[in-house]
């Protein structure tokens, strides 16, 4: 907490919380003398002052700030009163070595003792509080920077700039950056580049593009770092195209891209599935004379390897060895990450392997991409090995392995357990459970039915975030709960905070899901006017209960929107309107709709399919349903129930004894599941043969087998789990 001195010297407002010095610093060594002697420095009848401002000017490592800081206050111990100029060197030596905390500590001595802190202390102090994620309180300072006659530069205001965007505060950031300008201090590359920075990391793409306006019509010139700040995020919103434009543009600019640049770029195309335009900028990249580098190689690698294109991974880390670059962790982390995201959770195991064969030893990271990449593909008794493993070696698990172990045993409904590991974490005073921690737990509990536990743990939380809100807030649309969520949501506008994308969405979603249409409406319009750009899943969830309800121009209004720029639709989207032009009766155009989403590049998947036979056969419009079935299966999908169903029923109403027989031979030899309504409308098809057939002879056989795959949860799981919690309870954590 910071000191009651302080906030009043300051005008803080006491709700923002400041960490103290850690005492236990104050008492490292055993005398003065043993402390001097390391540096070698003062001589034995120079005063304490001049023996800190002598250390200071020496000091070149925070190891060496913080012995300075160590005599500081042994000297204040033993009664020795030192200048105003000695604090504020020591201050200004603390916090140009990021020592905030003994910095602040220094600066509670100086005011505590009446003496006037200078513009390099204040700013100083300006430092301290944005580390502390006080950036109201940091304003104060600056208020008092402005009341002592001093002026306030860009460098100051900077500070202020980042400690916003650090805390995820970018619109407020952006705000300041117009209160600086007004105030006479012109921002900087870096105050743009911050800002930024700060909206990009929010997925504010947009407003970070109208920044990057202002700051050409401020006649500062976007550098390298800008446009990899907006490329990077480009691709990670999606906007390929929009990436390329702004590489076009800098091309234009004179700006040549260096490594770190085709590494992003080559990172965003990996992110993106497009590995093969990543390889394109490699060979580019070479071309020019810009040698690669273990990021790069590790870049490729995992792009390849989730494309499951192993035996290209393979030469280029030959390639690799023979350049003489050696691979480290951080490349066995990324190929098994690309493997586990390919689904190939065995080729994954093996290059670990592969990796302990070659000498190299796994790091925490290797650990928790296994741990994790093994509980998401339901290997939870693979996953618990690993950590039995990690812990065999000595090595000591994290936030992040405690993170992923317990999303596998809630993903299992092993709630008893997941909770064993969260009390673990809680008593463990190395591993402090984090935001995503909660999250996961809050999951975890709604999804397993165990609100009332996921409400407890948040009564007894100090914070809450936008995604802890999100959680409860869907959890209770979920179980119809909608009082309780609108209670909830109130609660969160009540406090100023800020909704995000992901809270905006569970409103939308559970509104819509609970047929609060208008409600619905009103929150999407609040998206597009002030809040975060509304996403493809948003737009998805209004135009699904505006289908249901019947408001089909409204449907194809928010698809326009889609189309026309606002954000990309994807075969969800589309599977809407189909369904809503085909309830309109608009054949045509549910055909075109077809068309169009190819050429976008989204292949139909079965619902698409569904909807369509399903429509062409309820209208008795079967040479159609036909047409699209032949289509169907040009896209090597496998035909479902739902959709011989539709079939059958088609042929049936018009009679067509030979298609009906057809399709039940071709349901028997895709081995297609019978439910009960298939069985019905077998069943009618065949009371409506004409007399004389022989059904016995014509109906095929259908095999009903299951599949009998034995679970991953099972005794021997249970067991090795139970052998676990006690070690860590009692082992090297």
């Amino acid at each position: 907490m910071a000191s009651t001195k302080i906030r009043n010297t300051l005008g803080l407002n006491p709700c923002f919380h400041l960490a103290k010095p850690n005492a236990l610093l104050f008492n490292r060594f055993t005398s003065i003398g043993d402390f001097v002697s390391c540096f070698n420095s003062a001589e034995n009848s120079e005063t304490v002052d001049s023996q800190i401002t002598s250390l200071c000017r020496k000091s070149n490592s925070p190891v060496q700030a913080k012995k300075v800081f160590d005599l500081f206050k042994r000297s204040l111990d033993s009664g020795a009163v030192l200048s105003e100029s000695t604090c504020n060197v020591l201050m200004q030596c603390l916090t140009k070595h990021k020592e905030y905390k003994m910095a602040f500590g220094v600066y509670e001595e100086m005011t505590s003792a009446g003496k006037k802190p200078t513009y390099i202390s204040l700013s100083g102090l300006v430092d301290c509080l944005v580390y502390f994620c006080a950036c109201q309180s940091a304003l104060g300072a600056v208020g008092l920077m402005y009341k002592r006659g001093f002026e306030i530069g860009v460098y100051v205001a900077n500070i202020i700039l980042n400690g916003f965007c650090c805390n995820g505060l970018a619109v407020r950031a952006e705000e300041f950056l117009g209160e600086m300008e007004r105030n006479s201090i012109n921002p900087d590359k870096v105050s743009f580049n911050t800002l930024l920075k700060g909206l990009c990391e929010e997925r504010k793409l947009n407003e970070a593009m109208s920044v990057k306006s202002r700051m050409e019509c401020a006649e500062i010139a976007p550098d390298l770092i800008t446009y990899n700040i907006l490329i990077h995020c480009c691709f990670h919103e999606g906007q390929v195209k929009e990436a390329m434009l702004l590489l076009e543009e800098m091309s234009t600019r004179g700006l040549e891209a260096d490594g770190r640049f085709y590494s992003t770029l080559m990172n965003g195309y990996c992110n993106q599935g497009d590995v093969d335009e990543a390889k394109k900028l490699f060979h580019e990249m070479l071309n020019k004379g810009i040698s690669s580098d273990l990021k790069v190689y590790s870049c490729l690698m995992r792009g390849l390897c989730q494309k499951g294109k192993l035996k290209e991974a393979k030469k280029m880390f030959n390639n690799m060895l023979k350049d003489g670059i050696r691979p480290d962790a951080v490349l066995f982390n990324g190929m098994i990450d690309g493997l586990f995201k390919a689904g190939m959770a065995n080729k994954a195991v093996e290059l670990f392997a592969f990796m302990l064969e070659k000498g190299e030893e796994p790091s925490n990271k290797t650990y928790n991409v296994l741990i994790e990449g093994l509980c998401q593909a339901e290997l939870l008794d693979d996953a618990t090995k690993i950590l039995e493993m990690m812990l065999k070696k000595g090595e000591k698990p994290n936030v992040f392995t405690c993170n992923a172990l317990l999303k596998g045993l809630f993903n299992h409904g092993k709630i008893g357990f997941a909770m064993g590991v969260f009390e673990f974490m809680k008593s463990d005073e190395c591993i402090e459970p984090d935001s995503c921690t909660v999250n996961i737990l809050l999951n975890g509990l709604c999804s397993n039915g165990h609100l009332r536990k996921a409400e407890k743990i948040i009564r007894d939380m100090d914070e809450h975030n936008a995604a802890t809100y999100s959680i409860l807030i869907g959890a209770y649309f979920k179980v119809g709960k909608v009082r309780k969520a609108l209670k909830l949501w109130n609660k969160f506008l009540n406090q100023g905070l800020i909704p995000d994308s992901r809270l905006y969405g569970s409103m939308l979603h559970g509104l819509c899901s609970n047929n609060l249409i208008s409600f619905a409406k009103g929150i999407f319009m609040k998206m597009q006017s002030s809040g975060p750009r509304p996403r493809t899943c948003d737009y998805n969830f209004l135009m699904t209960a505006l289908c249901k309800e019947g408001s089909l121009e409204q449907v194809r209004a928010l698809f326009r929107d889609m189309c026309g720029g606002c954000c990309e639709p994807d075969v969800f989207s589309y599977n809407i309107m189909i369904e809503s032009t085909m309830k309109s009766g608009d054949f045509q155009l549910g055909n075109k709709l077809l068309v169009d989403m190819q050429r976008r590049g989204l292949p139909p998947d079965i619902v698409t399919f569904g909807l369509l036979i399903s429509w062409f056969s309820k209208l008795g419009m079967m040479e159609e349903a036909k047409s699209i079935f032949e289509r169907f299966k040009s896209f090597s999908l496998q035909p479902d129930a739902y959709i011989y169903n539709a079939l059958l029923k088609g042929f049936k109403a018009e009679g067509n004894t030979v298609e009906v027989i057809n399709l039940l031979q071709k349901m028997a030899a895709d081995s297609v599941p019978l439910d009960a309504a298939v069985n019905s409308t077998i069943l009618a098809c065949l009371c409506d043969l004409p007399e004389g057939e022989k059904v016995a002879e014509l109906l095929p056989y259908f095999s009903q087998e299951k599949s009998n795959r034995r679970s991953t949860t099972s005794d021997e799981l249970l067991v090795r789990l139970k052998n676990i919690v006690p070690m860590l309870q009692s082992s090297v954590l």
